[in-house]
């Protein structure tokens, strides 16, 4: 049953994730991939979809649009605000001290979320490619387990982000 449905529903997936990826800013297969994992999701507490083709659709829009609002809030790591460039010593310490708590808070991540983050955000220049052949893993899965990564990272620092504002 879920052979046939996977079957079904690939060619739709596929042009579907591939019109909603660009204006998202994501890659097709990331959100193929999510849609994938959203699907046996459902089919573990629902089971199968009564309109499997309007579901995906559903699906795809729905992934489309939390791939947006996520790039819409991460910003990225290394760049400060403006006056930055012009800063003196203190803002230079307290960006060293952030930078410093940001590497101590991935390298407390669970999994492979701190080789994974260190090597998108840490290392050199790596493609998608090279770091999924570093790690082990599928060039499609980066997306999702980027994602997962960064959410608990958001939530290992929220604490400490939340302490360091009442003491600033």
């Amino acid at each position: 049953m879920t052979y046939d449905l996977v079957t079904a529903l690939r060619p739709l997936l596929s042009a579907e994730a591939s019109a909603e990826a660009h204006a998202a800013g994501s890659d097709p297969g990331d959100l193929e991939q999510s849609v994938w994992l959203r699907l046996l999701e459902r089919l573990e507490t629902h089971g199968p979809p009564h309109a499997p083709e309007d579901w995906l659709r559903r699906a795809v829009r729905a992934e489309s649009r939390r791939a947006r609002r996520t790039a819409r809030n991460e910003r990225p790591y290394g760049t400060e605000p403006a006056d930055a460039a012009v800063a003196g010593p203190e803002q230079l310490v307290l960006a060293t001290a952030r930078h410093r708590a940001l590497r101590a808070a991935v390298a407390r991540l669970p999994g492979r979320c701190p080789r994974l983050l260190q090597a998108l955000f840490f290392a050199r220049d790596l493609t998608y490619r090279e770091i999924a052949g570093e790690l082990g893993i599928s060039q499609g899965s980066l997306g999702p387990e980027r994602s997962r990564c960064l959410g608990c990272l958001r939530r290992l620092l929220t604490p400490e982000v939340a302490s360091h504002e009442v003491r600033g």
